[in-house]
């Protein structure tokens, strides 16, 4: 398998980070997205969104969309529960991750750190920062119950919010008011086969 991404990218870093926590190990192919790398015909024929990650099977399969394919690689594992409500309940957090944290906090990050904060997109940077507070505040009411997200156990509700949150910083956030964010990012620093997003 071959798994196309951007090492910075938080999106990309789930992918690294369920594989090192799984044991596993998948060829990595770097695409520079500020180079448009992600947008030639070679990768548009793989992936027609022109976005990553993607992930390339041994047979030539493509799947695209970070969190689609951390279902796929962790299929089987104790990081997907099998109780069907349990289970809704980590794609409930795994939707919050993509329309209610990651249009904020990860745009807020890119802005920060790909483009370096232009003054043309200040105005933008700025206007993130109530989103991405809102979608803290939901996640830390829920980790201050529970450990984890879904409980008692890590998931992939976790890496999927990991990703982006412990690098909350980066893009103008300040986790300073949010205890058990702050817990809870440490317990799953602590768990085992944990890598570091590359700087």
């Amino acid at each position: 398998m071959l798994i196309y991404g951007d090492k910075r990218s938080g999106n990309c870093y789930k992918l690294q980070l369920l594989l090192a926590l799984l044991g596993k190990a998948c060829e990595w192919i770097d695409v520079d997205i500020l180079k448009g790398e992600c947008r030639t015909d070679t990768f548009l024929a793989k992936s027609p969104n022109g976005k990553i990650p993607i992930l390339e099977l041994d047979d030539g399969r493509v799947l695209s969309e970070s969190n689609a394919i951390m279902h796929y690689l962790a299929s089987g594992s104790a990081f997907i529960p099998t109780s069907p409500f349990t289970f809704a309940t980590l794609l409930q957090w795994q939707f919050f991750e993509q329309y209610s944290h990651e249009p904020y906090i990860a745009v807020a990050r890119y802005i920060n750190l790909y483009l370096g904060l232009p003054e043309d997109r200040k105005a933008e940077y700025e206007a993130k920062q109530a989103g991405g507070y809102r979608a803290l505040e939901v996640m830390d009411k829920q980790l201050s119950q529970t450990p984890f997200l879904l409980g008692n156990q890590i998931s992939l509700a976790d890496i999927s919010l990991f990703a982006y949150t412990h690098v909350a910083h980066e893009g103008g956030f300040d986790l300073a008011a949010y205890p058990a964010i702050r817990n809870w990012i440490t317990l799953i620093k602590d768990q085992k086969g944990f890598i570091p997003m590359e700087a």
